[in-house]
């Protein structure tokens, strides 16, 4: 079983992954990756109002999550992956983390965020070299809301 889904979503646990995606793929335990929110409980809380009582849920920071992903890729679990940006996937490929796709969720409008594909993901000039750094890992990127939505080839729109 191990990792089912590898999502950026700045928005973490919200209604689409508990109605849609931790059905659709069987979750039974998240892990949230992120150094920042390890370190504010009320987040932390929030979180684990949000998830569902039967879905384990695990917030970690980038370097124990890197030293997590083998034993969980090793459990019976359906593990999903989520994290508020891109700058953390990163940080776990450069860990070595294997990857062979990235689902992207919502990565919602701020300052400098100048580029938009759909209504839910708006990138930077930075997001963009993230992407391209991560498509060079030959990992495929698509963008998709609910597992029921068509998903948007990523590089394929930001290299127009």
């Amino acid at each position: 079983m191990s990792i089912s889904l590898i999502r950026i979503d700045d928005r973490l646990i919200h209604g689409q992954i508990v109605e849609s995606w931790i059905p659709n793929l069987n979750i039974s335990e998240i892990v949230v990756v992120s150094d920042e929110i390890v370190e504010d409980e009320t987040r932390r809380a929030i979180m684990r109002f949000a998830t569902p009582d039967d879905i384990d849920l695990k917030i970690m920071s980038v370097s124990c999550a890197i030293k997590y992903f083998p034993e969980a890729n090793e459990s019976k679990l359906n593990i999903l992956v989520l994290l508020p940006g891109l700058k953390e996937i990163v940080e776990l490929l450069d860990r070595g983390l294997k990857v062979s796709k990235l689902n992207i969720g919502g990565m919602h409008y701020s300052a400098g965020k100048n580029q938009s594909i759909g209504r839910a993901i708006f990138l930077s000039k930075k997001d963009c070299d993230y992407f391209k750094d991560i498509f060079s890992r030959g990992i495929k990127i698509e963008g998709r809301g609910v597992p029921s939505d068509s998903p948007v080839d990523i590089m394929k729109v930001i290299n127009m």
